[in-house]
């Protein structure tokens, strides 16, 4: 008999009885998820979740069990509970609205948002490339128009829409960048108009946590309940200027996808073969090349639409061009002062941030190498 068996046995067994409180645990979640539904509760509650985690915590360390261990499981488990949650449809917010019509609703992001209508109760009709000519008959009777399509695409689907708008309806768009499509939603449609820009793609399995900016139009008093029923989805809706929202866009979209598309670009370019660094990677590398290879998942117009959407993105990775022109100059030159004194000068701009991502991203590096496989 192997030494180990024994003991293998009993952790086998507390294995399933650990199976056994996850089912029990999950099904209560389920009927949270009901009652939440009856009541019109959203999803995603901040403060129980941040309570609940910090007294699981604090009674892990007087069992002698690490306090990190624990809130990785539960939030393990959170995760999961939330994506099951939407199985119990969410409460209707507004009944008075007849029909939402998603103009490129067939999308994937579209047809997300749809799912989620029709989820909270909504009867929702789509509009896409094909169907213009029906475009009178899927309009009548809306409420809410929502526009989600390609960017070199928005603003002349917005104009299209004009004949058929009416002053009570809700014009809306999910575009990533909102200050023109705002302003054509304004100046073609006399009723309400609010700007959206869902910071998530369509691959989602739950709103909770998820953030949706906003940008406000006109009439927001008409409004308020579409973000009222995404934020019971679980959504958290941050509003801003449409201008500064596309100012900050430049650096969190434009600059970055241009940065890992050159990374990808300049990889595939060179002697080295791709199984060779995954295969000899730290954590750290190898999800750095998760996140470019993500990129090269998706589709090549939508980021092509992003960086060439205003002249600003392109001043700004030109910028960052001249940044990798001096930070080579530091190692041409052997000037090492230089180079100390530059990175000094980026880890005061960081801040107190610094420690923030590095308990971030501590946690993110762990799980990428629990999932490594040799």
């Amino acid at each position: 008999m192997q030494p180990l068996q024994p003991l293998r046995d009993e952790i086998d067994k507390v294995d399933r009885e650990l199976l056994g409180l996850l089912e029990k645990r999950l099904s209560l979640v389920a009927e949270v998820g009901q009652v939440k539904h009856q009541h019109g509760l959203p999803v995603y509650a901040p403060e129980r979740e941040a309570e609940m985690l910090a007294a699981r915590r604090q009674e892990a360390e007087k069992m002698g069990i690490s306090p990190d261990l624990i809130e990785d499981l539960l939030r393990r488990i959170m995760r999961e509970s939330y994506q099951n949650e939407h199985k119990n449809g969410f409460k209707t917010v507004n009944p008075a609205i007849k029909k939402i019509v998603i103009v490129g609703g067939k999308g994937k992001l579209g047809g997300l948002f749809g799912r989620y209508f029709q989820l909270s109760g909504y009867q929702v009709e789509n509009l896409g490339r094909t169907d213009w000519q029906r475009a009178d008959q899927i309009l009548y009777d809306a409420d809410v128009v929502i526009v989600t399509v390609p960017i070199r695409n928005t603003l002349e689907t917005i104009e299209r829409l004009q004949p058929h708008l009416r002053e009570n309806m809700l014009l809306l768009d999910f575009t990533s960048v909102k200050r023109q499509p705002v302003e054509k939603m304004l100046q073609v449609h006399q009723g309400a108009v609010l700007g959206l820009h869902p910071m998530f793609g369509p691959d989602i399995a739950s709103f909770a946590k998820q953030l949706i900016v906003r940008c406000d139009g006109r009439y927001p008093e008409r409004y308020q309940w579409i973000l009222q029923q995404m934020q019971l989805w679980g959504a958290t809706v941050y509003a801003i200027d449409p201008a500064e929202h596309d100012k900050n866009m430049t650096y969190i979209q434009a600059l970055r996808h241009f940065a890992t598309f050159a990374n990808g670009l300049h990889l595939s370019r060179q002697p080295v073969e791709l199984s060779k660094l995954l295969a000899l990677s730290s954590p750290i590398y190898r999800l750095e090349l998760a996140m470019i290879g993500r990129l090269f998942a998706q589709d090549g117009e939508l980021y092509a639409d992003i960086i060439l959407d205003k002249p600003e993105n392109l001043a700004v990775i030109e910028s960052l061009k001249q940044s990798y022109e001096e930070a080579l100059c530091f190692f041409e030159q052997n000037d090492r002062a230089g180079f100390t004194q530059a990175f000094k000068q980026v880890s005061d701009w960081f801040g107190n941030y610094s420690e923030v991502f590095m308990k971030e991203s501590r946690q993110l590096l762990q799980q990428a190498n629990d999932y490594k496989q040799f």
